[in-house]
């Protein structure tokens, strides 16, 4: 028992010994006053190619997941990773939603009257676009985020445990490396022939060809690891080219449906017999509906909505920002919009534009870049 006890407390000193030994050769290194075991350029390049591709792919995951859903309430791992891989249906997006309640409208309204119909093709088009836009969600998690993030809780997690353990093989080199020149400075202001000498330069030089070789092995195997990223980057181009054929489909089929939808509104009527010839200018129309269920809009209130918006400025985003309703965009802190003023909006908002999603924003959170 008191053996074994003895063994624990040697033990216990050599491991509080060779991390002291380590965090002097650390700070020695920070302050200059010792040499550090370079790497050699072509593993330097690796390295960095690593921690570029763990940035980069962290960046392009979440925002592609805030591509998806905006909202970042609602944008949470178990919505991409849990309920999407179970399919789960029992959240309709917004274009679901709208359809649905078009429809509720449209045969509110009568499906019979001109204006009730149109409700319900278009809610019924709406849907369509929902069910694209969630087959486009889903192949975008399976062959897209899934995979990037596997690679990074798998792969890059291991490159960057390799890493901290070659660290710390690098520091216990240097370190004997250094003990080995102190021992042979000391050799030399004393006798030659003193036994000490001789038994401290033996130990060091054995601890120096130890400690240089764990260093090479580990070495060896963080390289192996990190030439791995190539294998890595042409996997990941693949399903970016998986990602990019799931947005062509899911635009080509919106495209489909809204001209399918296009041709059966065009049935309609919509500016009567009373057709009073266009002198509002180009683009802006003054026919009126004579449709009882459609109310006409007087000539001043359709120039104005026809107005172009003021001038389109890049801003900010300088605080996350969560929608409280569907007119309202939300907001992740550093990325960059579009801004412009509309007229009638309160002046402590702006709308905003992200690609095709659009919403009002409060002021406060944005800096707007001239």
């Amino acid at each position: 028992m008191q053996n074994g006890e003895r063994f624990k407390m040697k033990k216990f000193a050599a491991d509080a010994g060779t991390l002291f030994n380590r965090a002097v050769q650390f700070t020695e290194e920070k302050l200059g006053s010792a040499e550090k075991t370079e790497l050699d350029a072509h593993f330097e390049n690796l390295l960095q190619r690593a921690d570029k591709t763990k940035l980069w792919t962290e960046r392009v995951l979440r925002q592609t997941e805030a591509v998806l859903q905006p909202n970042p309430n609602i944008r949470m791992e178990d919505f991409f990773y849990e309920k999407l891989d179970k399919k789960k249906r029992d959240r309709n997006n917004h274009q679901e939603q709208l359809g649905n309640v078009m429809i509720d409208a449209g045969n509110d309204y009568g499906p019979g009257t001109s204006y009730g119909n149109a409700l319900v093709k278009s809610g019924q088009t709406q849907i369509q676009i929902g069910n694209a836009e969630r087959e486009f969600t889903q192949a975008t998690v399976n062959n897209f985020l899934q995979p990037l993030k596997s690679f990074l809780e798998g792969d890059m997690k291991t490159i960057q445990k390799e890493k901290k353990i070659l660290e710390v093989k690098r520091l216990d080199l240097d370190a004997s490396k250094n003990r080995l020149r102190k021992a042979k400075s000391t050799a030399s202001q004393q006798q030659p022939n003193s036994t000490t000498n001789t038994l401290t330069l033996v130990e060091a030089e054995a601890d120096l060809r130890v400690a240089q070789a764990e260093f090479d092995r580990q070495a060896e195997i963080t390289k192996l690891l990190l030439e791995g990223v190539s294998s890595a980057h042409a996997h990941h181009l693949r399903c970016l080219n998986d990602f990019i054929e799931a947005q062509t489909t899911y635009y080509a089929q919106c495209l489909l449906y809204m001209q399918d939808l296009q041709r059966q509104l065009g049935s309609y009527n919509v500016g009567g017999g009373n057709t009073a010839p266009n002198t509002l200018g180009p683009g802006i129309s003054n026919n009126f509906s004579t449709d009882p269920m459609i109310p006409s809009a007087p000539p001043m209130i359709q120039v104005i909505a026809a107005t172009p918006n003021t001038e389109k400025k890049q801003a900010r985003v300088l605080y996350d920002y969560d929608s409280a309703d569907s007119s309202e965009l939300s907001l992740l802190a550093d990325e960059l919009i579009t801004v412009h003023r509309l007229p009638g909006l309160d002046p402590d908002w702006l709308m905003a534009e992200r690609g095709p999603q659009k919403g009002k924003v409060p002021s406060t959170y944005l800096e707007v870049l001239e």
